[in-house]
């Protein structure tokens, strides 16, 4: 169909009559008409159906038609479709470059494939021609683009400009050009906090959200936390991720706003779903950790599974936890494993732990242990202390490396310096002559340091030696006292060395009363020398009356244990009962060696930062 014959009056009678159509609802009738009106080369008309091409009002929505129709437009000066035009090829989003839309110019979205060259070309045209969208564009396009054009000075004039003639993204712009330059100089940063401001006031959504958080944290003006909350309403109820996030925040942990921890869920969850990573971990932590709603582990795995996939590690590592401990999803080894390489991978020194004990305890089956002793390696070559210690384990283990005894006490001897674990375990070494020469006396002194510190294997150690006299002198009193720390810290070895030391035959006076106590509370820790101590003493009634029968349990239990000399004690019980006699105490002097400190057979485990 030909509209060559329509002149311009003509054409700007059909685009009126179109566009009234079109506001009413009209929609195929309206893109008739204002379709009609673009034949004759009508720029505004061209324009309009630009715009209905890429809303898909009154025909199939289409992207390309629409940049085309908008490049029709441009090309005959019209400055909104120049501008309009800009701002697609910047921010990649169609509902930008509607009208209103370019309010979103500072979103928190990331740009699809931007054309910064292409857009510098229309917005400087739109700029020229006077419009404050295209001059506010240009600004952006100036401070943010590419190397090869940007220009922070040029870009912040035509900020300026835009912000004369009233644009609120001009006096965004405007005003974050004014801090990024300011410094501490605080009469130009209160210029530009103005700028913000006054654009947050003009209901630009960036501009609230950035206003808001300036109030909270108090930068550059005095905190505010309140008038914070709600301009982070004001911006969420447009869409704005991180103001919904924000606004959810505060809700729950009622800062500025009264606490609703359901209302604040709600708005972090909207907040997640619209691609906030943070949000999303923030709802899993909310669910995993309980509060004031009930915990439910299979919601927080699902949040935390969004935000990782977004690479968030924290998120990574809390949903591989949840894997390994089996809660609200399958207990399985090989999916922690999964998520903590990707955490690790990232360079999240927790989960490079996580995964690398993980694989020291054999539980999963596709490993690198070369890669991750690399990152212990690095690390403790610059100074961790924490890492070396874990280097250390990996030398002392064969974990990606060959075992090499030196090699891993020299590390541990470096990790001693500040890690408490490393003393006690560079004192094993110095006692056992593992990689070094043996030398008690010094284990001794890195056994009380890690003691002093509080660590309980630490002191039971010590306390062995001092029963022992190893590295020097015998000290049962003394012994005692460190004992009875470590029992206070659940220490069940040190429980079974006072009942050893209170039995008899030590310096310490004999209190089988307080012997059988403690023999008790380390056997009902499952410690197999203190479960066949307490059957000896209940079979022989040495602090009450004999009671044969949780003899009988303790032994049976020491003997699952693997203590040998249980069954001893369950054929001399059972010839007692069948002789019903009560047999003579027996004297304990306890040539027992005081056997406190399980020793690994596999050696340490990595730690933790």
């Amino acid at each position: 169909m030909v509209f060559g014959w329509l002149n311009f009056g003509g054409a700007a009678g059909l685009l009126k009559k179109g566009e009234a159509a079109l506001d009413a609802g009209d929609l195929d009738a309206g893109f008739k008409l204002v379709a009609r009106a673009a034949q004759a080369r009508l720029p505004a008309a061209e324009y309009r159906v630009g715009l209905c091409y890429l809303q898909g009002k009154g025909v199939p929505p289409s992207r390309s038609e629409g940049r085309r129709w908008l490049e029709l437009s441009a090309s005959q000066g019209f400055a909104e479709a120049q501008a309009a035009l800009a701002t697609l090829l910047v921010t990649g989003h169609v509902e930008e470059a509607l009208p209103g839309g370019r309010q979103a110019l500072f979103t928190d979205h990331v740009p699809a494939q931007p054309d910064f060259i292409a857009a510098e070309g229309w917005a400087r045209r739109a700029a020229d021609g006077g419009s404050a969208d295209g001059q506010a564009l240009l600004g952006y396009i100036l401070s943010v683009g590419p190397e090869a054009i940007r220009n922070l000075e040029q870009g912040e004039a035509w900020y300026r400009k835009a912000a004369k003639s009233g644009s609120a993204q001009g006096k965004l712009g405007l005003g974050l050009a004014i801090l990024r330059r300011a410094g501490r100089e605080t009469v130009v940063q209160a210029e530009g906090l103005k700028e913000i401001a006054e654009a947050a006031e003009q209901g630009l959504p960036m501009a609230q959200y950035l206003h808001g958080v300036l109030l909270e944290h108090g930068v550059g003006v005095e905190k505010d936390m309140i008038h914070a909350a709600k301009l982070y309403a004001k911006a969420a109820a447009t869409g704005l991720r991180s103001a919904m996030a924000r606004l959810g925040l505060a809700l729950v942990e009622g800062r500025g706003v009264k606490p609703d921890p359901v209302t604040g869920e709600s708005w972090l969850r909207r907040a997640a779903l619209a691609g906030d990573i943070e949000a999303a971990a923030m709802v899993g932590d909310i669910y995993a950790k309980g509060g004031s709603l009930p915990p439910n582990f299979a919601e927080a795995a699902v949040w935390f599974q969004r935000a990782a996939e977004g690479g968030h590690t924290m998120a990574a590592r809390a949903l591989g936890m949840l894997y390994l401990t089996g809660a609200g999803v399958a207990r399985n080894a090989d999916e922690a494993a999964v998520w903590f390489e990707r955490a690790a991978s990232a360079g999240h020194s927790r989960s490079q732990v996580d995964l690398a004990n993980l694989v020291l305890q054999g539980s999963v089956r596709d490993a690198d242990p070369d890669r991750m002793r690399s990152w212990f390696e690095q690390a403790a070559e610059s100074g961790d202390l924490i890492a070396a210690f874990n280097f250390s384990v990996c030398l002392s283990r064969g974990f990606g490396v060959e075992r090499d005894p030196e090699r891993a006490a020299f590390w541990m001897h470096r990790a001693a310096d500040g890690i408490v674990n490393a003393q006690f375990h560079y004192g094993r070494m110095l006692l056992d002559g593992t990689g070094v020469p043996a030398d008690a006396a010094a284990a001794r002194i890195w056994f009380a340091k890690a003691g002093d510190a509080g660590m309980a294997d630490s002191l039971v150690a010590l306390a062995e030696m001092m029963v022992n006299g190893r590295g020097g002198p015998r000290d049962h009193f003394e012994a005692a006292r460190c004992f009875a720390r470590a029992a206070e810290l659940g220490h069940g070895g040190a429980m079974f060395g006072l009942g050893a030391l209170y039995g008899g035959g030590h310096d310490v006076p004999m209190d089988r009363v307080a012997a059988f106590h403690w023999f008790r509370k380390a056997a009902e820790l499952s410690h197999p020398q203190a479960q066949l101590m307490l059957g000896r003493y209940l079979r022989l009634g040495l602090a009450g009356p004999p009671d044969l029968e949780e003899a009988r349990v303790w032994f049976k239990r020491a003997l699952d244990s693997g203590i040998s000399e249980a069954a001893t004690e369950l054929a001399n019980l059972n010839a007692q009962q069948s002789a019903h006699t009560r047999p003579e105490p027996v004297e304990l002097t306890d040539n027992l060696r005081v056997q406190t400190v399980a020793k690994s057979e596999t050696g340490p485990q990595l730690i933790h930062y």
